[in-house]
């Protein structure tokens, strides 16, 4: 049990589809060590696309072991659509039925939800508490008066393969949104600015918890699906977003030398482990998530020193 202590201590997750039952797997062990829930240890968690439902999740008290129950239930339903409505239009239901009209101020920790602006090609992160705020701090009104599944739903909008959002804030702006990923698929650059900024934390006060979805060999592909994918290029918007996300990654480490953190997100080369942000073979994503027990297990001591000291 963690005892209250001056330190910040931040949980960033990175985007990546179903891709994400790989994080299930650290955290599913690091819930385990930690013998409390994650919102109890973390004082900030930023999320994008798929961590941010993760990070959501979290933030609202739920259990890692459930988070991945309602991952095995949703994931493989909205990945095997065919078509960008489809996939939407499944999201928001599962928005709906697991987040209900629940808003941001009913979190039990700093939540920070990463999304893009359509027009305006910049960043809009949703935030759950009035002292993450880095201006206007008279008129925040926690995630912009916009539902959870609304911030999650767009933090994830994958667009094309997935219809850009719309959401309307408490002052009434009608924002288009889409993925997070396209401005910070790592966002822990993000949480970092909160903690040192608004929150007054020193850097070396600060303790980083960054995990990834892990990096996999590319799914072999039939001539049709090749075909299919010259339209529908999967394949790019993936390096898109890795590229994304070793650049914020590479500028932590320039910007913030000296907060201590560990980063957990290994890359795999073996055949059996090719596959994509579309993944919906349950037999997969349970190897996934079995890869991600194992990159905890190689760097538990880290993480353990790293939070508790």
């Amino acid at each position: 049990m963690l005892e209250a202590s001056p330190v910040c201590r931040i949980l960033s997750l990175d985007g990546g589809g179903a891709k994400g039952f790989y994080t299930l797997g650290i955290l599913q062990e690091l819930e385990a060590m930690l013998s409390q829930p994650l919102h109890e240890t973390f004082d900030i968690i930023f999320g994008t696309s798929t961590g941010s439902i993760i990070a959501t999740l979290l933030a609202t008290g739920k259990s890692v072991k459930e988070v991945h129950a309602l991952y095995c239930e949703h994931v493989p339903k909205i990945m095997q659509a065919k078509k960008a409505a489809e996939r939407t239009r499944r999201l928001q239901e599962v928005g709906r039925t697991v987040f209900g009209e629940n808003r941001f101020d009913t979190v039990l920790t700093g939540l920070g939800i990463v999304s893009t602006k359509w027009q305006l090609e910049t960043p809009m992160i949703f935030k759950s508490r009035q002292t993450q705020a880095h201006g206007r701090r008279a008129t925040f009104v926690p995630g912009f008066g916009c539902t959870l599944a609304d911030a999650v739903e767009a933090s994830c909008s994958a667009y094309p393969f997935f219809e850009r959002k719309t959401v309307t804030t408490d002052s009434g702006n009608e924002v288009e949104l889409f993925d997070g990923g396209y401005v910070a698929n790592n966002p822990a650059l993000y949480a970092l600015a909160d903690a040192t900024g608004p929150l007054g934390f020193s850097a070396t006060d600060c303790r980083m918890l960054s995990i990834g979805c892990g990096q996999y060999p590319e799914p072999r592909q039939g001539f049709i699906a090749r075909q299919i994918k010259s339209f529908l290029p999967v394949q790019l918007l993936q390096k898109t977003l890795e590229v994304n996300t070793a650049s914020m990654d590479q500028l932590r480490q320039l910007l913030f030398p000296n907060v201590p953190t560990v980063r957990v997100s290994d890359t795999f080369d073996k055949p059996e482990m090719a596959t994509d942000m579309f993944e919906h073979n349950l037999k997969k994503l349970n190897l996934l998530r079995q890869q991600g027990e194992q990159s905890f297990g190689l760097r538990e001591k880290e993480i353990q020193n790293l939070l508790l000291m």
